[in-house]
């Protein structure tokens, strides 16, 4: 009888949105993986009754369209969108968002013939959906399965298969406990036993065994209805000048995403200001700013300065522009941008790596941290430790700031690097090569983080692979599926 329910359209829907709304709680700040495993063991399970595509969409409604109920009230507040608009964009990203474990159901509902082609398929395409939410139209990898690794015995994982490859063993997890849920038997419980033999016999994570430095990480607190005020700008600087001279001495001081808020080409008097405070801390010195193009259109680029012992030593560009934020896409070009309009900003295209006294420093500015191939692309152009900026002001107090920190601390696993994470109003830490936040301050406070961390020159698998061995996992499983069709 509760079976032939389930068989029914929306009793299923329901209880999928219901385990979709249980994925957030999984993530960063709340950090409940046994709740994001059940809501996904319970879709799965589900799935095996029917539903498909409806179940999917549900599904990821409840994951993606609740989860990001925090974008209303940065629509609302900083884009002064009306609220109910502001809704109505959170529940459009829903539905966007939805489409991927949409997909992921129904191909994996339309060709699974048996209980066992189904638990390769769910592996199979949970995985190849997470590459594709990753990549497709610029990508949005928010909250990203792999990420559920970190603080766990399986966290060496991503430094062999990288985020998306790791969402395979997520998803074999979730697959054989729905089997076994469903019917317990003894093969279901042996394979179930594998998978978690595998995550627990994961490869230790990377050390950095290079030279010791220390790093004072600034986090001024500046709200977001002044950060661009000129009314605050001198009160911000000198703020943020103090901070830097009370946790002297250190090898490298680095302030957040566009920390400077204006274009030093254009404020000689400021410019000659920030640069006497830097040479007299005797460090290298890594700030946010803007970097004006050109003066007659306005083109710009968001990114990270670097001055170092009276000299300034380039300047590192946002090569991942946030869409509709930093930019509108070119076949949407009536739209608006949601942030203030401070210029058309460029997407940069250099190596991202600037080079101090203190390290190669690979530059992620903001957004673009959720992103591993960009921090692996820092590493191939010879970055021996990560820096992270962000302004994470423009998130309040919701749970994405720290969703947005957890995606930092799984970069520093891919690629065996320090993260050194400098945020406006946080989250600002020192991230170990293993993921192990090593130092942090509050939330919402001024001040700085100090610490050491050390340079590394280690080639983890995804470095040199790159997504290759997640692309070989899904060739396996390919053939395991054909294979079991041929005996079926």
């Amino acid at each position: 009888m509760i079976a032939v329910r389930l068989q029914q359209r929306w009793p299923n829907a329901m209880l999928a949105f219901v385990a979709g709304a249980m994925m957030p709680f999984a993530f960063s700040p709340y950090d409940q993986l046994w709740l994001g495993l059940f809501g996904m063991t319970l879709w799965a399970w589900l799935l095996q009754c029917g539903g498909g595509f409806v179940s999917g969409l549900a599904f990821g409604l409840g994951w993606f369209g609740l989860g990001a109920w925090w974008l209303a009230d940065t629509l609302h507040v900083y884009g002064h969108v009306p609220y109910v608009l502001a809704w109505l964009c959170v529940l459009l990203v829903g539905l966007v968002l939805a489409l991927f474990p949409a997909l992921w159901a129904w191909l994996t509902v339309r060709l699974a013939a048996n209980r066992w082609q189904f638990l390769v398929l769910f592996a199979l395409f949970g995985t190849g959906e997470e590459w594709l939410r990753g990549h497709l139209l610029t990508g949005l990898p928010w909250t990203a399965l792999g990420n559920l690794l970190l603080d766990t015995p399986a966290v060496g994982w991503l430094a062999v298969f990288g985020v998306y490859g790791a969402a395979w063993l997520i998803c074999a997890l979730v697959a054989a406990l729905a089997l076994l849920l469903a019917r317990p038997e003894r093969k279901a419980a042996l394979v179930l036993t594998a998978i978690f033999a595998l995550l627990w016999l994961a490869p230790a994570p990377y050390t950095a065994d290079g030279p010791a430095y220390h790093a004072a990480l600034v986090q001024p607190n500046i709200p977001q209805d002044q950060k661009w005020d000129a009314r605050h700008v001198q009160r911000n600087m000198q703020s943020l000048a103090s901070l830097s001279a009370r946790a002297l001495p250190v090898d490298v001081v680095i302030w957040p995403e566009a920390a400077v808020p204006f274009y030093l080409s254009l404020s000689p008097s400021w410019r000659q200001w920030l640069y006497q405070q830097a040479d007299g801390w005797q460090a290298d010195f890594l700030f946010g700013g803007l970097k004006l193009l050109d003066a007659d259109s306005r083109r710009a680029q968001n990114g990270l300065y670097l001055r170092t012992q009276g000299e300034n030593r380039g300047f590192a560009a946002k090569q991942h522009l946030v869409p509709f934020g930093e930019y509108v896409p070119s076949w949407l070009p009536w739209l608006h941008k949601l942030v203030p309009d401070i210029g058309d900003f460029q997407a940069g295209d250099d190596s991202g790596v600037l080079t101090g006294a203190a390290g190669h420093f690979g530059a992620l500015i903001c957004y673009e941290s959720i992103f591993p191939e960009q921090a692996r692309a820092r590493v191939a152009a010879g970055a021996d430790v990560l820096v992270v900026v962000t302004n994470d002001a423009w998130y309040g107090h919701s749970p994405a700031a720290w969703q947005h920190f957890q995606a930092a601390r799984v970069r520093a696993v891919e690629n065996g690097r320090y993260v050194l994470r400098a945020g406006n109003t946080g989250v600002s830490a020192i991230i170990g090569p293993d993921g192990a936040v090593q130092h942090l301050m509050p939330w919402w406070t001024a001040g700085s983080v100090r610490g050491t961390y050390r340079l590394s020159g280690a080639v983890t698998p995804y470095q040199y692979f790159g997504d290759g061995l997640m692309w070989l996992v899904l060739a396996v499983g390919g053939v395991m599926y054909w294979r079991l069709r041929r005996v079926s």
